[in-house]
Order: C-alpha cells, then structure tokens, then sequence
C-alpha cells in the first residue's frame, strides 16, 4: 500500500523531473558519498530532540545539488532562505531553484512531548504538506530522520541526515532502503553554504 507521504515524494520527483532538474541541461558530477549517519545504524536510544537544534540552519544559502535519475548523478544549483521560529521548536525553509521556475518548503518542528523532531516537505506546485514526515533527532553530530513506507506491499524505510554541521556550511543527504536499514540507497546531496 502507498502511503501519502509516498504519493507527495513522488509529485516531488515527478514535478522535478518534469521541470528538468534531473537531467537536460544539469551537469553529470561524480557521485557523492553517503556520510556515517547515512549507512549506519541507529541507537536503540534516540537523543531527545531540543529547542535549538536547528538554528544552525537560519539565514540564507546557495546550494549545489547533486540528484540521482537513470543511474546518473546530475548537478544544478538552489538557494534557501531559512528560519527559526517559535522559541526554536520551528525551523521553516524555503527552497528555490529559480532556473527551473522550481520552489518548495521544508518544515522541520519539534514534537515536545515526544522530544523528537518531524521534518515534512511542501511541494510548492502542489501546495501539500506530506502526512506524517520523517521522525528523528541530532546523534552525534547529525540530524538523522526516518520514516517507514511502503511500495505496494514492499516495506521500505526512508533516511535524511544533515551533517557537516558548520557556521558556514551543511550538507542533507537522502536515502532509501528495501532491506530494513541493511543497505541504503542515496539518491539526493545537497551542500549547502551560508551566504548570509
């Protein structure tokens, strides 16, 4: 059964594709490694999320992403401009990549009473905020977030992880696994660098 955070990642993928970000003029780049958080396991024991944790992100960036489509990685810019709200339990960016007439939001909040943060993604074609998000916190460095899915009848677990973590700069990778967090398949890299 597809979830509706499925369906949404796929009008994402979809409208990307159908807007070019994935191929027609973008550039073949070598392919990015997967950091630590990406490929290992998770503790048993998550860290309790806090007020704060993603106020490294606020302010404005350029972003070089490196997205991979038909066994290619392609390479095309972004800009986001994020920020902070709520005493730190909301961070809200804004995603442009305006050579491709492309935008979206990312809306990371803190659930309080779980201690743990939710990362949902907006589709700014569609307007749709995705149902549940991927749920997670900051081990060790890293921001890590999973969400569980499923493809017809298949399970899979999806992963993003912010690392890198700088005054200047960060990078969020995304990943899928089919095998129950075994392996993981990176299919999105983005590095980010603070322009203000």
């Amino acid at each position: 059964m597809t979830t509706t955070s499925d369906l949404h990642r796929r009008q994402l993928l979809q409208a990307a594709a159908a807007l070019g970000l994935a191929g027609a003029t973008a550039a073949e780049a070598a392919e990015p490694q997967p950091g630590p958080a990406m490929t290992g396991a998770l503790p048993a024991a998550r860290t309790p999320g806090r007020p704060g944790d993603f106020d490294f992100l606020t302010g404005r960036w350029k972003i070089v992403n490196h997205r991979r489509r038909d066994g290619r990685w392609d390479v095309f810019d972004g800009e986001a401009t994020v920020h902070g709200l709520l005493a730190g339990i909301c961070s809200v960016e804004e995603l442009r990549i305006p050579a491709r007439q492309f935008s979206g939001m990312g809306l990371r909040l803190l659930d309080v009473k779980q201690a743990q943060w939710r990362d949902f993604w907006v589709n700014g074609a569609a307007g749709e905020l995705g149902a549940q998000g991927l749920m997670g916190s900051f081990e060790g460095g890293a921001g890590v977030f999973e969400e569980a899915s499923d493809d017809n009848g298949n399970p899979l677990l999806y992963r993003s992880v912010w690392d890198r973590i700088t005054p200047n700069g960060c990078r969020w990778q995304q990943g899928v696994s089919r095998d129950g967090g075994k392996t993981w398949a990176l299919d999105w890299s983005m590095d980010w660098t603070r322009v203000g």
